[in-house]
């Protein structure tokens, strides 16, 4: 009898990780780590200057949270999964005072006080970020940063790699 409470307890564990990782891919992307070199290229495209605010929309381990940090951004990150969440916390816990972490679907945040967005979202999904960035655009403009995939009705004004940097005016 003692060994069913772990045998069961493993089993949640495990289905709980299986959710926690798959059911974004109903309205988001899996969890795919970006490297740090394509984070610090996405920061030098979007040429943020310190106290300017990033939203990273899938924000995953935190990487990007944390290099943006280190450059004096203010990062909002929004990210599903809790056991993420976990891990960006802990991993920004220095840069507490400039980085909020939000369990939460991006599709319900508010992006018009960005000044910056980075995303590695999925093909499908590119049209709607862009109708959702045209209709919330803020006054002084936005610049996107998308890793790997293209806004299909929208030039990027720049590329590094698989990046694209699309500019909202």
């Amino acid at each position: 009898m003692g060994i069913d409470w772990i045998f069961w307890l493993i089993w949640i564990v495990a289905l709980l990780l299986v959710l926690s990782f798959g059911a974004v891919l109903l309205i988001g992307a899996p969890y795919m780590p970006t490297l740090k070199k394509s984070c610090t290229q996405a920061l030098d495209l979007l040429d943020l200057k310190p106290g300017q605010t990033l939203y990273e929309l899938g924000s995953g381990d935190g990487v990007m949270l944390k290099l943006a940090a280190q450059r004096g951004l203010k990062v909002v990150g929004y990210e599903l999964n809790p056991f993420l969440v976990f891990i960006s916390r802990f991993r920004t816990i220095r840069y507490r005072r400039q980085v909020k972490i939000r369990c939460w679907n991006f599709w319900g945040a508010d992006l018009s006080k960005a000044d910056g967005v980075f995303v590695f979202l999925l093909d499908r999904f590119m049209p709607r970020l862009d109708a959702k960035i045209q209709k919330e655009k803020p006054i002084k403009g936005l610049k996107l940063v998308s890793h790997a995939f293209k806004i299909p009705s929208k030039k990027p004004a720049a590329k590094a790699g698989a990046l694209f940097l699309y500019l909202y005016r």
